[in-house]
C-alpha cells in the first residue's frame, strides 16, 4: 500500500514563548516492513538531525525569540509492505528487559504475562496476549494521559492504543519476555482519530534479534496499514515530539493526521527523507 501522510501540530500561546527546545521522532525508517519514498520534516527553528540510543532517526530544533505560536509539520509518501517480522541488530533484545515507571509490572501485570507466555514467545502466544489486554482494556479517550502507567490503566479497564502497548509490555517483560514500544501511523479512513497510533514489538528469537509487530488495538499483526516511525521502551522514550519551553502561558496544540492511498505504480524515487527548516 502507498500511503500519503501529512501529520502538522500547531502551538498557540497565551503569553509569548521565551524559548523552546524539541526532539522529533517523526522520520520513519526504510525497513523489511516499509519504503520511504519521500519525506519532509519542517519546524519553526533549524533541525539537527541525530541517531539516538533506540536507533530511531530523530530531530532537535531550538528557538529563542518572542513569539505566540508555532507549527511542525512531517508528510511524506511510504510504501508499506505488510511484513510483521523485523530483524533489529541496533540494541542487545535484553535491554527490554528492563521496566520503566510506565511498564513497571505489579502482581496482576506478572500474572497475565505468565498465563500466556509460558514458553518462547512466539506469534499464537503474543496474539493470544494481545487479545487478552485488548478485552481487558476498553479504548476509550479521555480516561488515561501519558503519564498513566501500566499498572494504573489495568486497574481502570480503560486507555487508549499506548495504555494497552504498555500493559502488554509489562506483562511480556514480567515473563521474561523482551517488548518494546512502537509509535507510528495507521491508516483508518473510518476512524481518522486512530491516525496516530501506537503498538508493539515483541521478541520472539533474542539470537537472530527477530522482533514480531503486534497491534492490540486492532487485534492483528503489524499489517499495510501501519508505518513504523519509533521505537523505545515505552511512550516516553519515543513519543513523537516532547520538549520544553520558557514562557508562553497557557498553550493550546491542535493536531491532524490525514493519510490518503496513492495509486501504487512503479517509482524511481530514492529511499531518502529531505529535511527543511521554514518559520511558521
Amino acid at each position: 500500500m502507498k500511503l500519503d501522510i501529512r501529520h502538522v501540530t500547531h502551538y498557540d500561546y497565551s503569553a509569548p514563548l521565551q524559548y523552546a527546545l524539541q526532539s522529533l521522532c517523526l522520520t520513519p525508517q526504510a525497513s523489511a516492513h516499509q519504503t520511504v519514498l519521500d519525506w519532509n520534516l519542517s519546524a519553526p527553528g533549524q533541525l539537527f538531525a541525530q541517531r539516538d540510543g533506540f536507533g530511531n532517526l530523530a530531530h532537535t530544533w531550538s528557538l529563542r525569540q518572542r513569539t505566540y505560536r508555532g507549527v511542525v509539520r512531517a508528510s511524506g509518501v511510504v510504501r508499506t509492505h505488510a511484513s510483521p517480522a523485523l530483524v533489529d541488530a541496533c540494541i542487545a533484545p535484553e535491554f527490554y528487559l528492563r521496566a520503566t515507571p510506565l511498564t513497571t509490572a505489579t502482581g496482576a501485570l506478572a500474572a497475565l504475562g505468565r498465563r500466556h507466555l509460558d514458553g518462547p514467545a512466539d506469534e499464537a502466544r503474543a496474539l493470544a496476549l494481545a487479545l487478552d489486554v485488548a478485552d481487558r482494556i476498553a479504548y476509550e479517550g479521555g480516561r488515561t494521559t501519558t503519564r498513566t502507567s501500566a499498572a494504573e490503566a489495568l486497574a481502570l479497564g480503560a486507555g487508549v492504543c499506548q495504555d494497552q502497548a504498555h500493559v502488554f509490555i509489562a506483562a511480556c517483560r514480567a515473563a521474561g519476555v523482551p517488548a518494546r514500544y512502537v509509535s507510528g501511523y495507521f491508516h483508518a479512513p473510518e476512524a481518522p482519530s486512530l491516525a496516530s497510533h501506537a503498538w508493539v514489538d515483541v521478541c520472539v528469537d533474542r539470537a537472530a534479534r527477530r522482533w514480531l509487530s503486534v497491534d492490540i488495538t486492532h487485534r492483528c499483526l503489524m499489517d499495510e496499514r501501519h508505518v513504523r516511525l519509533a521505537v523505545g521502551p515505552d511512550y516516553a522514550a519515543c513519543s513523537p515530539i516532547r520538549g520544553v519551553r520558557e514562557g508562553g502561558g497557557d498553550e493550546t496544540m491542535r493536531v491532524s493526521v490525514d493519510i490518503g492511498v496513492l495509486p501504487d505504480v512503479p517509482e524511481t524515487l530514492p529511499e531518502t527523507a529531505v529535511l527543511t527548516a521554514q518559520e511558521p
